[in-house]
């Protein structure tokens, strides 16, 4: 008889331990503390930054790409590579994380980077691209994406505008007659756990661009801007896309996808297929979840609550660690999770946790292992 193990699928802690990182070290911690038990390490994402990282994980290879970053700036990204089979993560190319000494950008950051990481796929033959979009510095509705892969967003005078979201306000044409013909042969996903429309209050500008440095000024701009490319390509094409769910991911970049026919994916169910997780589940005594901080934007189909369900499908008892923990445990309960762990209640401050969170994840192992094992 298989002997049963701990399966540790933990995302990212951001500022201290990436996905990989998290869930190295709660091993550790696991294995110094039951020599006998088995433990399997699934790094997972949501579809934002870390991906690449988990699919890495997963047995795809890694391409680094040069592309221009969020203002242009040189800089080198990942593609996620198996067979014909690409994944493309926008934070490599244009995140809030690349911009030149963390200024925000916020009317100024394109997409035109993560539209180079999709054409260099393209060059290597793949013809099943998943777009994980997330943590993006952009509120540009994809023009970036839109213009590197061919199109041309034109103003009134037929002159060519730069794929910024505070420049589509004077936008009259977007050309996509120049859009790489091998799209049509392409079958193209976009992952994300993010459900909001395009436009409106719970659209990519009002919601999201703050995030991104945006004032209420700038959040005007952003959402005036987003309205003209999406009337405008309405009026070209005869579909209004912009409600889809979805198309508000990324500044816009999910909008920009479904013009190019995109199907829309959870970010975390496109991951989970991938891992297999079902097969693994089946020889699980426990699954370990968890991420930075498990709050209610997690329980929104973020990647440790649809592990955490797909265990609960399958019988088996869920623990969840994060860096803090801001949801009560009843209502972690409703999502299939057992028992919760604070790396921050752990340290007594925030500060501790964060600068010892390999300490404090190897002693969370430890304890997960006596309890379980």
């Amino acid at each position: 008889m298989t002997q049963r193990q701990i399966l540790v699928c933990l995302d990212k802690f951001r500022g201290s331990a990436s996905a990989v990182q998290a869930c190295r070290w709660l091993a550790e911690g696991i294995r110094q503390a039951a020599p006998g038990l088995r433990v399997r390490e699934a790094p997972v994402a949501d579809g934002g930054e870390g991906t690449v990282a988990a699919f890495r994980a997963a047995g795809y290879r890694t391409v680094p790409v040069p592309v221009s970053g969020p203002t242009g700036e040189p800089v080198t990204a990942e593609l996620a590579v198996l067979g014909t089979r690409a994944v493309v993560e926008l934070a490599q190319a244009s995140g809030l994380h690349l911009l030149p000494a963390g200024r925000a950008e916020p009317l100024a950051a394109t997409t035109y980077g993560t539209g180079e990481l999709l054409r260099a796929a393209l060059d290597m033959g793949c013809r099943e691209i998943v777009l994980a979009v997330g943590g993006s510095a952009t509120t540009d509705g994809g023009a970036g994406v839109l213009r590197a892969l061919g199109a041309r967003l034109l103003d009134a005078r037929g002159g060519e505008l730069p794929p910024r979201g505070a420049a589509l306000a004077d936008l009259e044409t977007v050309d996509l007659t120049g859009l790489d013909p091998r799209l049509r042969d392409t079958r193209l996903v976009l992952a994300s756990d993010v459900d909001n429309p395009l436009l409106g209050p719970d659209g990519a500008a009002v919601v999201f661009a703050p995030q991104k440095g945006a004032d209420a000024e700038q959040v005007a701009v952003l959402e005036a801007g987003l309205s003209r490319l999406a009337r405008v390509l309405a009026r070209q094409t005869g579909t209004d896309l912009s409600g889809r769910p979805g198309a508000g991911a990324a500044g816009g970049a999910g909008f920009a996808a479904l013009v190019l026919g995109a199907r829309r994916e959870a970010g975390v169910a496109v991951l989970l297929a991938e891992l297999g997780l079902d097969t693994a589940l089946a020889e699980a005594a426990l699954v370990v979840v968890g991420e930075g901080c498990l709050d209610a934007q997690s329980l929104r189909g973020k990647a440790p609550i649809g592990v955490a369900e797909l265990a609960r499908r399958a019988g088996v008892p869920v623990a969840a660690v994060a860096g803090r923990l801001e949801v009560p445990l009843a209502e972690l309960a409703r999502h299939g999770i057992d028992s919760a762990h604070s790396l921050t209640e752990r340290a007594g401050s925030e500060r501790i946790a964060m600068a010892e969170t390999r300490r404090l994840l190897h002693e969370t192992g430890a304890e997960l292992a006596h309890r379980f094992g």
